[in-house]
């Protein structure tokens, strides 16, 4: 008998190649540069969390992977994002509306106000069915008992003609995981879909997408502002700041031993199970950067504890510095001294 082989994640095949993503918005008060040059890869089933604080550029950089920003104000400057071998930032409006919902699954924020109020939940559910897939009404209307069954919805047949105010907040939030599936996507975007939900939900909610990711074999971006979230759940980790990505590394490295002074900040501002007493949480001073002017220094330096004259003036970009784990800072905080560069 042969020998069974583990594939770590650094070892799949790579299902998104995104490269050098650059959003800007055009307002009457000025260019606001949102996400400056975004690269990353997404591995075949492999869970990439995304964190950050609010601003940061999370949501606009995988909101613009599908063209869901309103443009204007919104336009992507540059970058190419690769999925099945196609450019998403060349596909026109028809091509893309093919990929969005059908190849690539996207939960919203806010599961209040991201169903339509006056539709019902069995409409909204079959609607990508039929489009995508081609199916009739009896096989979508199937199929979408299929779906609120394997989200954990009750009754799901009973459902169907229920409106989105006739659900709890949690409910709604599992109907918008199962039309974001409906179409059996290879990838998943979950844009913080448990912020406006309750402790107990959100668990809830968090244990039904791991065992979803486990029986379906999809590959996931998490976005998220709480670094909490993903610890149990991420591959990999990328903490972004500023529209820049400032530290990428797996989840275990991240948390055992990051390297970013932002990314510590995050993790010092967690309550720790473990702590032999209650301590005070951290906190980072000073105020997000504005992004109404293209950054030329590091966009931390203002609130960091370790910037020095380099930071102020050149914008450090992202360097391997152990086994794929990667980190923007021209700083090394564990040897306390400046970090060399080629």
């Amino acid at each position: 008998m042969g020998e069974t082989v583990t594939v770590n994640a650094a070892q799949r095949p790579t299902i998104l190649d995104v490269k050098d993503i650059r959003t800007r918005f055009h307002t009457q008060d000025g260019t606001v540069f949102a996400v400056n040059g975004i690269s990353f890869e997404l591995k075949e089933g492999e869970l990439l969390g995304v964190v950050g604080e609010s601003g940061s550029g999370k949501s606009v950089t995988m909101m613009s992977l599908l063209k869901l920003l309103p443009m204007p104000p919104a336009e992507i400057v540059s970058g190419t994002a690769f999925f099945e071998g196609k450019d998403l930032i060349k596909l026109d409006i028809d091509k893309m509306r093919n990929v969005r919902g059908g190849r690539i699954g996207f939960i919203f924020q806010d599961p209040m106000t991201s169903l339509n109020p006056v539709l019902t939940i069995g409409y909204q559910l079959t609607e990508s069915l039929r489009v995508h897939l081609g199916m009739n009404r009896a096989q979508a209307r199937k199929r979408a008992v299929e779906l609120l069954q394997l989200v954990g919805i009750p009754s799901p047949g009973d459902r169907l003609n229920d409106y989105p105010h006739q659900f709890s907040g949690g409910m709604r939030q599992r109907v918008m995981i199962a039309i974001a599936l409906s179409c059996d996507p290879k990838v998943l975007i979950a844009d913080e879909p448990t912020t406006a939900l309750d402790v107990t939900i959100q668990a809830q909610i968090l244990e039904l997408v791991k065992r979803l990711r486990q029986e379906l074999g999809m590959s996931i971006v998490w976005i998220t502002h709480d670094l909490g979230v993903v610890a149990g759940m991420a591959d990999r980790v990328m903490v972004m700041y500023g529209g820049f990505v400032v530290e990428r590394a797996a989840v275990k490295e991240l948390y055992g031993n990051p390297q970013h002074p932002y990314t510590r900040g995050l993790l010092n501002s967690l309550p720790r199970l473990d702590a032999e007493r209650a301590e005070r949480l951290e906190n980072i001073e000073g105020q997000p950067p504005s992004l109404f002017s293209e950054p030329t220094a590091c966009p931390f330096a203002p609130r960091c504890p370790y910037a020095f004259e380099r930071c102020l003036e050149e914008n450090p970009l992202l360097e391997e510095i152990g086994c794929s784990h990667e980190v923007a800072c021209w700083w090394d905080i564990d040897g306390g001294v400046p970090r060399e560069r080629r």
